[in-house]
């Protein structure tokens, strides 16, 4: 197999491969660039975001300094949960730890004066469904599918250059529309540089 032939495959097949994360990543980039469209949207429905699940009162240690992620899997261990999450504080009295995954998410809030434990569910909104899949990346999550999700978001960057080079050659290789893809590619170029810019 000559090396055209073997590029017009790996671009073709690529192309199917990456589909559904074409798919993911340009429609949960609408409700990233309309956010306040999708909020008031979900206003005029009239009902929570948060729906409270328990309250309690629970004695915890938190340090006055160094990372907050073992206090909040402690929390999340004593108390029968489990899933992605991340700890942080709210404010001097506050730490919040937001357990979350594509589907549901799960925030508790702890108030350190009061010793009181506060865990509240987020409704499914189709939105932040989306935007969640779009966000989520990286290796500091415990878990297989967790790092395996972040080994595919490299695997599918990778594979979106791959797929752009494979096209450049392609275009390149056809002089009868080398003039045009010239045109398309300096429309794009000078666009990006503009809001490079400008933004």
């Amino acid at each position: 197999m000559k090396f055209p032939h073997l590029n017009r495959r790996t671009h073709l097949y690529l192309g199917m491969f990456l589909m559904p994360w074409f798919f993911m990543y340009g429609l949960s980039s609408i409700p990233f660039a309309h956010g306040a469209y999708f909020e008031a949207l979900d206003k005029a429905k009239g009902l929570p975001l948060w729906e409270p699940r328990f309250e309690k009162t629970y004695e915890l240690e938190i340090p006055e300094q160094g990372p907050l992620r073992p206090v909040g899997a402690k929390v999340l261990a004593d108390h029968g949960l489990s899933g992605t999450h991340g700890t942080y504080r709210q404010g001097p009295n506050q730490v919040n730890i937001y357990i979350y995954s594509f589907w549901k998410s799960t925030q508790l809030k702890y108030f350190i004066a009061e010793k009181k434990l506060v865990a509240e569910d987020r409704r499914f909104r189709l939105d932040h469904f989306l935007t969640g899949m779009h966000a989520k990346g990286g290796f500091e999550q415990d878990g297989f599918f967790e790092k395996f999700w972040g080994v595919m978001v490299d695997v599918v960057c990778l594979g979106l250059l791959l797929w752009v080079m494979s096209g450049v050659y392609m275009w390149w290789s056809l002089p009868g529309l080398r003039q045009w893809g010239s045109v398309a590619l300096a429309g794009g170029i000078a666009t990006f540089l503009v809001f490079l810019l400008k933004l």
